[in-house]
């Protein structure tokens, strides 16, 4: 095989080898990740404590906590989408606790046509978990106080406009009779996981890199032979 020839065969090898390395390298970061998951899952499910005295937003995010207090009628609306049912809006209420601390309470999801309805508030138990989303992007538009509508959780700004901690509590269950808010707990299914995908896309290159290797080598001695 001649120099020309075997420098390409080369680096066509070197390429794919490189490709093959990512795939893998993609590979272990899909175990890692869903290690994490694992993790997140166990904590999320895990037995519900009392509510921090002061909650560190890195320690406690998932934290699973129960606490009573009261629901009052205080409320944010942000636009979501749930599947198979279309859009309607998470509802952050105002939860004082029988400890006197006014926090967040997300109860969960409504139709869009429930925003304007009459909910049950009072004394309650709420079991769930802290959360402190990550959900405020730059493509995410500033809340429409005017239609009182929100786009994002932003807990901090929640917090602000009515008055609490800048603390959430996303319910997993509440002691409410007939409540007409489905909760929306906290889980997994937003946490990006894209891995498995990316080594696949890595493997289909380094394969396609290979076949387009040998068909030029192939390609170029037939040429070759035919000249000589």
């Amino acid at each position: 095989m001649r120099t020309p020839l075997l420098f390409s065969l080369l680096f066509g090898l070197l390429g794919a080898a490189i490709l093959i390395w990512l795939g893998v390298w993609q590979l272990q970061r899909l175990e890692w990740k869903q290690d994490i998951l694992s993790n997140i899952e166990r904590r999320i499910a895990a037995e519900p404590a009392a509510l921090p005295e002061q909650p560190d937003p890195a320690a406690d995010r998932f934290l699973p906590v129960v606490a009573a207090g009261t629901v009052f009628g205080e409320e944010i609306h942000v636009l979501v989408s749930q599947k198979n049912i279309g859009a309607g809006y998470r509802v952050i209420a105002v939860f004082e606790t029988d400890t006197g601390r006014r926090i967040l309470l997300d109860r969960g999801f409504i139709k869009v046509d429930q925003k304007a309805a009459d909910r049950p508030t009072g004394a309650a138990e709420v079991i769930g978990n802290l959360h402190w989303p990550d959900e405020k992007g730059s493509s995410i538009p500033e809340p429409d106080l005017k239609a009182e509508i929100w786009f994002a959780r932003d807990v901090d700004a929640m917090a602000a406009h009515l008055n609490t901690e800048a603390l959430l509590l996303v319910a997993r269950e509440t002691s409410i009779d007939n409540d007409p808010v489905a909760p929306l707990p906290v889980d997994t299914v937003g946490i990006p996981n894209d891995h498995l995908q990316y080594a696949l896309t890595w493997f289909s290159l380094a394969l396609i890199w290979i076949l387009m290797t040998f068909t030029f080598v192939w390609r170029a001695r037939g040429a070759q032979k035919g000249t000589s």
